[in-house]
């Protein structure tokens, strides 16, 4: 068929597959990362003696410990062989309909649940199945393989040469035309627009459940320049707090107030299905962006949490026990790669800029500093919560500001006290002044002080600064 068909078919096949080898050998090379990690921290704990430290770096616990570690290290190295053998020989896993669903096939005859082998086969095939092309801008209506009209509602492909003889377009060129209406409900008139003057990719899947075919329309956005960090902190700002099961968001002025009251944003995403889930997340991302322009907001501040790690080396970093695995369990279920990627797309539509800042000691300062007085600031019945406050503190931060309100204020007003640093750079002071970040001094650096300085200590004045002894006064 490849060879038979047109450019534009054969290069449609050609170009799926290439694109899940590039995506199977961009896993290889993260499993690669992940392993050398994983490896590299077990090793250096394993350095340190039981139940002490080697520097900074703590040791096991107990012997038994000690020794699973070892285990686990030598079947760490055996992976990265064989990812290193895999990548040295260009050899990806690529699985054309998901590997998931082909797992599936193998429990159908063990398990008693409604799927049965006829249901999983269609679904096999409708996932297998592909029906693609790329736009261009060239061509009528943004495409020249699959065509559809914003106004009359039919579309029309292209067929390859084999296919030739199926055209019901007489006298044009070889082309079928669906006899059922297409028409797009969602972003109509933005579609009609980019169709009308420029390129446009239509995927058609078919979904054996509903017995319905599906046409997903998409195109590339025209690139707008960014604007400086400088202009979007000259306007309102929406600080977002992401946690495993809601998101906490306030409104933070220009000046670093908190405008308004607080907004919480449920997401409860524990034991539903991946669809679901990315559901939940759109819809929540959705509701930020109406936040944000409602209240005049042209950013969005956002931690730039990344636990990409927390899978091969979260035992080591992320605690120990019963406490450490639910805390594992709880970064595990926060969506942050999803939530990032889908915020970032939407918000590039909307017109409103992300902009990410450190995490560090967002919570603990929120609670610290920013909890007490807006509980008092906003009505009783709106509750303010620890992450609302670390909401705050991500919207200043983003701003160029810092955690606590500067000093000059009334007294009532002020978020610290005597001796602590001021919030902005340009005022900052000289020296070690402050209580220093959440967790005591071990959190910073050492402090390195200053040696007394050599001072000449006065000897005799009588002698050195007079040039006769002084009267005393019983001399007198």
């Amino acid at each position: 068929m490849t060879a038979a068909a047109s450019s534009r078919w054969a290069g449609a096949i050609t170009r799926t597959s290439n694109d899940q080898w590039r995506c199977g050998q961009r896993n290889l090379l993260d499993a690669r990362v992940g392993l050398q990690r994983a490896r590299r921290t077990i090793q250096s704990r394993l350095a340190a003696p039981v139940a002490g430290r080697r520097g900074r770096v703590r040791g096991y616990a107990s012997q038994a410990e000690r020794f699973a570690k070892q285990i686990r290290v030598q079947h760490l190295e055996a992976r990265l062989r064989e990812v290193e053998a895999r990548l040295a020989q260009n050899r990806v896993s690529i699985c054309r309909g998901g590997r998931k669903l082909a797992r599936l096939s193998q429990a159908l005859g063990r398990s008693t649940g409604p799927l049965t082998r006829a249901d999983w086969r269609a679904r096999w095939e409708s996932a297998r199945w592909f029906l693609t092309a790329d736009g261009e801008a060239e061509c009528r209506w943004g495409n020249g393989t699959i065509r559809v009209h914003p106004e009359e509602g039919w579309l029309e492909l292209r067929l390859p040469t084999p296919l030739a003889h199926l055209s019901n377009t007489i006298g044009r060129a070889a082309t079928y035309r669906l006899s059922c209406p297409v028409a797009f409900t969602y972003r109509r008139a933005e579609w009609a627009a980019q169709a009308g003057s420029g390129a446009v990719r239509y995927d058609i899947v078919y979904e054996p459940a509903k017995g319905r075919w599906y046409v997903d329309a998409s195109w590339r956005l025209v690139n707008r320049p960014a604007p400086s960090v400088e202009q979007l902190c000259r306007h309102p700002t929406l600080g977002v707090d992401l946690n495993a099961e809601h998101l906490a968001a306030w409104v933070v002025d220009h000046c670093g107030n908190p405008v308004g009251a607080p907004h919480t944003i449920p997401l409860a995403l524990e034991g539903l299905p991946a669809t679901i889930r990315d559901g939940r997340v759109r819809q929540a991302v959705t509701t930020l962006i109406h936040l944000a322009r409602q209240n005049g907001c042209r950013s969005m501040m956002i931690e730039n949490l990344d636990f990409s790690d927390a899978r091969q080396i979260g035992r080591e970093r992320l605690g120990r026990g019963h406490r450490g695995k639910l805390f594992r369990k709880t970064v595990s279920g926060i969506p942050t790669r999803q939530f990032r990627d889908l915020l970032v797309g939407m918000a590039a539509n909307a017109g409103v800029w992300i902009i990410s800042v450190d995490p560090a000691w967002t919570s603990v300062w929120g609670g610290q500093h920013w909890q007490a007085p807006l509980k008092h600031s906003t009505p009783s019945s709106v509750t303010v919560s620890r992450h609302h406050a670390a909401a705050v503190v991500i919207g200043r931060r983003g701003l160029g500001l810092g955690a606590r309100r500067r000093p000059g204020v009334p007294r009532a007003h002020r978020r610290m006290g005597k001796g602590e640093l001021p919030a902005r750079p340009d005022d900052r002071v000289l020296g070690r002044e402050g209580p220093g970040p959440p967790g005591g001094q071990r959190a910073a650096a050492p402090p390195r002080k200053t040696r007394l300085a050599e001072r000449i200590r006065p000897g005799d004045q009588v002698a050195q600064d007079r040039p006769v002894p002084p009267v005393s006064a019983d001399r007198r």
